[in-house]
């Protein structure tokens, strides 16, 4: 049995499902500027819930995304807020071992590569949110990424921080075994090779893609994970656009989503946990099942 690192599940989801107010381009970060009381408790829920890693709520607190909604001076005013939250979350709660983990997310919005830059136009974009986080993390989460060169500079930001640096890349959710820019898997972890990052894996689309490609990851021969989003689809998502034009699928039930989450496990993956759309209730339900398989759930 071996160690497993237990992330959070989608916070963005259950922050918008417990919210009072509209979807908005912002997302989550727009619910963290009205409602902040319902970030904590997010974050609480997923430690009770078994979850020993909790990511900042930061996924949509870029300069990019804040300057095209009129809010370029909140960026680092909710930097430091989502960073008190999760303190916060983690003192309430009162359990050793959690950590937190920073976000670098894909930039101006999720599943458009076609505003990607270059590797050299990227870095400081990343740079410039890494650092903003780094002081209070344990580790640094890129996710959702969707070309090489988001990857690429992404990874580098993270590393310069000098906390272990996990990357996660999104996959189209067909057969294709390629990113969403339409660049093969192969290329972006080769890319990747010699970076110093601490770990890879692929992260918010289908999990019946995340099988279909684990051993390509595992192949690489470093540390590797994954978690899968609950959508039926994301063709309805649009830059500025606001997320209630997405499904969740009905067939995902916790019971569902540990069965796929375990098999990566017995595969040989060390990272595991949810996107969009995977809840606490998801969560719990794969901590009780790693714990009865006699893993140790850990937060890095």
């Amino acid at each position: 049995m071996s160690d497993i690192i237990l992330k959070d599940g989608g916070t963005g989801q259950e922050l918008l499902a417990r919210s009072a107010m509209p979807p908005h381009p912002l997302w989550s970060c727009k619910v963290m500027m009205e409602e902040p009381e319902i970030v904590q408790s997010v974050h609480a829920d997923y430690i009770r819930a078994g979850a020993r890693l909790i990511t900042l709520n930061t996924y949509s607190v870029t300069p990019e995304r804040l300057t095209r909604e009129g809010e370029p001076d909140m960026f680092l005013p909710l930097q430091q807020r989502a960073l008190d939250l999760a303190h916060a979350a983690c003192e309430e709660v009162g359990v050793e071992g959690v950590k937190l983990a920073a976000c670098l997310p894909p930039l101006h919005g999720s599943y458009r590569p076609d505003m990607s830059k270059s590797h050299a136009d990227l870095l400081p974009l990343y740079q410039e949110v890494a650092n903003a986080q780094a002081d209070g993390c344990d580790l640094v989460i890129a996710e959702t990424l969707s070309s090489v060169s988001e990857i690429t500079a992404a990874a580098q930001a993270g590393v310069e921080t000098g906390l272990p640096t996990w990357v996660f890349m999104t996959l189209t959710d067909d057969d294709s075994g390629t990113l969403r820019s339409g660049e093969p898997l192969s290329e972006a972890l080769s890319a990747l090779e010699g970076t110093g990052i601490a770990g890879v894996g692929i992260n918010c689309c289908k999990p019946e893609v995340i099988s279909a490609n684990i051993t390509t990851v595992l192949a690489t021969g470093m540390s590797s994970g994954a978690y899968a989003n609950g959508f039926t689809g994301i063709d309805a998502l649009e830059i500025g656009g606001t997320v209630d034009g997405l499904k969740a699928r009905k067939d995902l039930t916790p019971e569902a989503h540990a069965d796929l989450a375990m098999q990566w496990v017995a595969q040989g993956l060390h990272f595991i946990g949810g996107c969009c759309e995977i809840g606490p209730s998801h969560i719990a339900e794969l901590a009780q099942r790693l714990a009865a398989a006699g893993h140790t759930i850990v937060g890095e």
